[in-house]
């Protein structure tokens, strides 16, 4: 099995109003140095415990990992190898960047200490939306970051954000043209998600035109090359992204720094555990030398329904959809005897698609898949189907 390492880095040049990760302005906390110090005793704390093993993969995300320089970024790879944890030839090594936050310089020192894939914040092309989104960069900024990436032959990704406030059709379509004019091997659009409180819900495309917009999206991305493997991300063969398929492929990960989540096969049915969220109990926690994921606040070990739900829900996410073969494996019940008659009603109103190698979301489903999910979560005995 892959076994990958997330790494949070907090800063950002500003908060988006969109954002619910747990980031901070830049200046507003503890330096970098400070902070990096932190990570590399939290790691050298764990690491006995989650037990060595080279990284298949290595993911710093944020934040805005790219604000920080990248000789921070390798102490963390340096501390991680030296508890264990090597990078491996064939690991992929992904930095999320924003545009305007990295230049050649930079970018030369993050290839020489193995950084082989980006992550592009662009969100979008056009600067009246990235204005009304808060963002500080430019639609010129982007196409900058984009041609320096391709500038070194490298692997990389952009984030493509839709149905914003007063954003049309033709809006997308315009930023599709361009991104696509990047030949991306890996795009990641994401549909504006925000209470209705929040000042950026009002004046958005109404939903049938968002699932225009979605449709929009599938088209031109797919007559760009690009297939979809996940609800929210679409790659060249073979380019897909083997960090995050570790979260879907039911894969060990181990997250570390602020707010970061882990899960590990420990126990019947894993375990998860997790870091605070807020700087100041972080700092606290590193302090004592703590952050303790066996005290009840910051570890779960899952019972079987958890774990079920989970699976569903994760293997639901991928085009591929659920193994049967790999589901009794897991969980030694056939996928009829556990959800047998959630799997034929869903199967029923058309979404869920089954073939040979399992089911997986049909297109209707894609659209409404937060409402198949909420139809295959398993609760806790005695309010369960058999067998859970």
């Amino acid at each position: 099995m892959a076994f990958g390492v997330y790494v949070h880095i907090p800063y950002c040049l500003q908060r988006c109003v969109y954002c619910d990760f747990a980031t901070y302005e830049l200046s507003q906390i503890l330096s970098p140095q400070d902070y990096i110090k932190r990570v590399q005793s939290e790691i050298k704390t764990k690491s006995k415990t989650i037990g060595p093993r080279p990284l298949d993969t290595l993911y710093f995300g944020g934040g805005t990992p790219s604000l920080i320089s990248p000789d921070l970024l390798n102490c963390v790879i340096q501390t991680l190898s030296e508890c264990g944890f090597p990078l491996k030839h064939t690991s992929e090594v992904t930095l999320e960047i924003n545009p305007a936050t990295t230049d050649q310089g930079n970018l030369e020192k993050l290839i020489g200490f193995g950084f082989n894939r980006f992550s592009v914040g662009a969100q979008t092309f056009d600067d009246r939306l990235l204005k009304i989104a808060h963002r500080r960069h430019s639609a010129q900024d982007t196409i900058d970051t984009l041609s320096l990436l391709k500038k070194y032959s490298l692997n990389f990704s952009l984030d493509v954000l839709f149905a914003l406030q007063t954003q049309t059709l033709y809006d997308l379509k315009k930023d599709l043209d361009i991104a696509l004019s990047f030949s991306p091997p890996h795009v990641s659009p994401y549909c504006l998600t925000v209470p209705e409180t929040n000042p950026m819900a009002k004046g958005r495309a109404p939903e049938d035109e968002q699932v225009e917009m979605f449709d929009l999206l599938k088209t031109a991305l797919e007559v760009g090359g690009l297939a979809r493997y996940e609800i929210s991300n679409f790659s060249r063969p073979g380019l897909e992204s083997r960090h995050n398929m570790l979260y879907w492929d039911d894969d060990e990960y181990w997250g570390v720094g602020l707010s970061s989540h882990s899960y590990m096969h420990w126990g019947s049915w894993g375990s998860r555990f997790w870091n605070p969220r807020g700087i100041d109990d972080y700092v606290k926690a590193t302090d004592a030398s703590a952050l303790n994921w066996e005290s009840s606040a910051a570890h779960e070990n899952l019972m079987r329904h958890q774990a079920l739900t989970d699976y569903f829900h994760i293997s639901l996410r991928k085009t591929s959809g659920i193994d049967p073969i790999k589901f009794e494996r897991k969980f030694g019940s056939s996928l009829e005897d556990v959800a047998g008659p959630r799997l034929k009603t869903l199967l029923g109103k058309g979404w869920l698609i089954e073939e040979q190698t399992g089911f997986s979301l049909s297109e209707t489903g894609l659209v409404l898949s937060n409402q198949v999910f909420e139809e295959l979560t398993f609760l806790s005995p005695p309010l369960v189907d058999k067998n859970i």
